[in-house]
Order: structure tokens, then sequence, then C-alpha cells
């Protein structure tokens, strides 16, 4: 991968690194298979992750290619059913085993999910869309290899301070409170997930909003007690939550999978967030 408005794609460390070694598989005496491994360039850059995690400062991850024992992964009803399908390909493709898919930034947890693809099925992927304009269903063609990888370079807007912990600072322009937030990571998007299919159940509201509120902030005008975080939330201007995630976005790194989209029907031409669908591991569906 490459960083800013580089393209996606495979990379390696610079100097004298070396390049991505292969995993040899000795199946038998007189037969050996080697499974070739890449770089993934991590848009955090490690910057985000404490010390002591085998990340910290790290600004590439080596993972091996993925073979037909992800592929099972993907399509156990048991593991899908469960919601850790994708978590399991991940802790399998990474060599690094004390490294968690948990633990990942929510950006190079996709940043991961995106070069697993490419190397496994190529860079097109063809699914399903809906015109924002006509909403004529068509299939549409997109280049992965388009995506980009962004730093957070921009997190310097809307008044936020990096608090170089991987934390960040803004003042909610309404209530007039610095917030401190931090980054969420993949353990942070399964609880989000279990509790929004778990509402659904219930047919309780889902409060996507507030529960996203509730796993970044870290503490509201110096306070981080439960209380005056649950106060915070529960009362916040709709002025200030809108600068909470208008400001998250700018710290997060990411992989920017905005891309050009034109209608076979009606011509209508937009940038668009590329839609991750079943077709995304499954282009033969």
């Amino acid at each position: 991968m490459s960083r800013n408005k580089d393209r996606l794609g495979n990379s390696k460390p610079e100097g004298d690194s070396l390049p991505p070694q292969a995993l040899q598989q000795n199946t038998s005496p007189g037969f050996s298979f080697v499974v070739p491994t890449e770089f993934v360039e991590l848009p955090s850059g490690g910057k985000y992750y404490p010390e002591g995690h085998p990340l910290h400062g790290e600004d590439s991850l080596e993972i091996k290619q993925m073979t037909a024992k992800e592929e099972d992964m993907l399509t156990s009803r048991t593991l899908l059913k469960k919601g850790v399908a994708l978590d399991r390909v991940i802790e399998s493709l990474i060599l690094n085993p004390q490294i968690s898919a948990d633990d990942l930034l929510v950006g190079d947890k996709n940043a991961i999910i995106i070069s697993t693809r490419v190397a496994g099925y190529g860079s097109e992927y063809t699914t399903q869309v809906n015109c924002p304009s006509c909403a004529a269903t068509q299939e549409y063609t997109f280049d992965l290899n388009e995506a980009n990888i962004y730093t957070g370079e921009n997190a310097h807007k809307l008044g936020l301070v990096d608090n170089n912990d991987g934390t960040f600072t803004t003042t909610l322009p309404r209530a007039q409170v610095a917030v401190t937030f931090r980054l969420l990571t993949g353990r942070d998007e399964k609880r989000m997930v279990a509790h929004l299919e778990n509402a659904r159940k219930r047919k309780k509201p889902e409060q996507a909003v507030t529960l996203q509120l509730h796993c970044m902030i870290m503490d509201a005008g110096g306070d981080n007690s439960p209380e005056a975080i649950k106060y915070l939330i529960d009362n916040i201007p709709s002025m200030d939550s809108r600068h909470l995630r208008l400001a998250y976005n700018l710290a997060a790194p990411n992989v920017d999978l905005t891309q050009h989209f034109e209608c076979a029907e009606c011509s209508h031409e937009q940038e668009m967030e590329v839609p991750l669908t079943a077709d995304f591991f499954w282009p033969d569906r």
C-alpha cells in the first residue's frame, strides 16, 4: 500500500529490509509448496499503538496470501453466525501470532482486508450497484488498486490536537467542552455490530450514533468517569455530535474507497463509496 495520495498496492519495507518471504509448506518428504507473503502498508504508520504492542512504530505488516483454508473460514456457517469469520481469516494470514484482529485499528484492518482481496482475486471488483439518481440496479466494476490511503494528515483541522498517545482532543463548538477521544479498534467494531444486531432482534432503537460516541470518548471536560461521559452523550447538541464525528473521521487513518461512478442507464456521474458486498471475497458468485 502507499500513503496519502498514492495508490493502494503491495509494498515492502525500504532500505536494507528483506523482501517479502515465502512460507514453505511441507506436506510430504517429497513435496513442498511455496506460499508467498506480502507487506501491507498500514494507514496508521504504527503511530497510534501503545509501546509494547507489536505494531508500535511499524509502518507495514507481513501477511501470507489467502489459501483455500481461509476460503473455508469465509464460508463457515458457524463462524459467519458468530460474526468472526473475517477476523479468523485476518489472524490466519498475519505471520506474527502476537497480533490479534481485535487490537488492530479499524483503518489498518481495512487495509489488510483490501490487500488480501487484491492478492487473492485481483483488483477488479464487480458488484451490483443502485444508481443514486435513477435507482437502476446494474453491475459495476471498481478497481481496488485505485483506493488511497489516508494517514490522518488533516487531523489538525477543526481545532484537533494530537496528544501523541493515540488520543485526540477537540473543543465542542456549542457546549464549549474539551473532549478527548481515541481511535476505534476491531474490538470496538465487533462490540458495536453485536449491540446493533441485538437491538434489531429485540426490536429496540439501534442507537448507532451514541454507541460510537461511547466507544471513542475518553473524557469530557477533563472528567473521565463513566457518569460524566454518559451525561455528555445523553445531552450533547446535534451540532457538537456532528463535530465529534467529523473530527474522528479527520483523525482516523483509513483506506479511502471513494471512486467515480457513471450510471449506464441515465449517465449520472458522482463519487461513490465502493460497496463491500458478498461479491468482495466471492467474485465468481
